[in-house]
């Protein structure tokens, strides 16, 4: 089973590109898309061939977050959100499940410039962590999206210069030690240990052409799941949007 997960920074934008005809020709079984900026009514329907079904969660602000996953496997159920309005309220997770796991698509809060926001990001964290861990009591449990956060140094191309940043603060990264040490695997540092590998680039001062980016999407999985797992891996080469889509292989 492939699946593949892409924060698209605005669905109709890439539309507009010749890197979305990426899903038709790549086949995945699931795409799990985050920062979708688009409204049910208007959600596309093409990205894909047919044969697979498209389930939503959407922010009640026009133009922003929101997440879609689209899957050739019928679910057994679908959960928008986590049980919080004020995270809820921003389209920030959605859950399929299937009979030997839970998949949760999730876009996690930047913290902001000058960390404005990282109380907000912190609760949406610890509240997200809570309701995977009631999941992973049923079965196993997959985390996929962008969770805005950088783990260690080796996921960004200047980690001193950006110790005190949204992205890579103390708090986030002290967030995902804590609860990757409690029983959850990040699957890409199961295969590749090596630094220079990033999902996310700024759209300024050619950052992605210099190799200046940052690690901030995950293919997360409980343990149980680790020996199914065969790949994991940055699709670099796919371009679109200022991230790049990851590919989760299970057998």
């Amino acid at each position: 089973m492939k699946i593949v997960s892409w924060n698209v920074n605005g669905i109709n934008a890439l539309l507009k590109k010749e890197d979305s005809k990426f899903f038709k020709e790549f086949k995945a079984d699931i795409y799990c898309l985050q920062e979708m900026k688009a409204t049910k009514d208007k959600m596309p329907e093409i990205l894909v061939t047919e044969g697979y079904e498209s389930y939503h969660a959407i922010a009640e602000k026009k133009g922003y977050s929101g997440v879609t996953t689209i899957s050739r496997i019928k679910p057994l159920s679908v959960m928008e959100g986590i049980g919080e309005e004020k995270f809820d309220c921003e389209g920030r997770v959605l859950t399929l499940e299937f009979p030997e796991f839970f998949l949760i698509n999730a876009y996690f809060p930047n913290a902001q410039p000058e960390l404005a926001r990282i109380k907000f990001k912190i609760e949406f964290n610890k509240k997200l962590e809570e309701f995977a861990e009631k999941l992973r009591r049923k079965k196993g449990v997959i985390i996929t999206g962008d969770f805005n956060v950088a783990h260690k140094e080796i996921d960004l191309k200047n980690p001193k210069a950006n110790e005190n940043n949204a992205g890579f603060s103390p708090l986030e990264r002290e967030w995902i030690d804590r609860f990757l040490k409690n029983g959850w695997i990040d699957t890409f540092r199961m295969f590749n240990k090596n630094p220079g590998q990033y999902t996310w680039w700024s759209y300024r001062f050619r950052a992605r052409e210099k190799g200046i980016g940052w690690r901030i999407d995950y293919f997360i999985v409980s343990k149980d799941l680790k020996k199914r797992v065969v790949k994991s891996e940055i699709l670099s080469n796919i371009f679109g949007s200022d991230h790049c889509p990851i590919l989760l292989e299970l057998k």
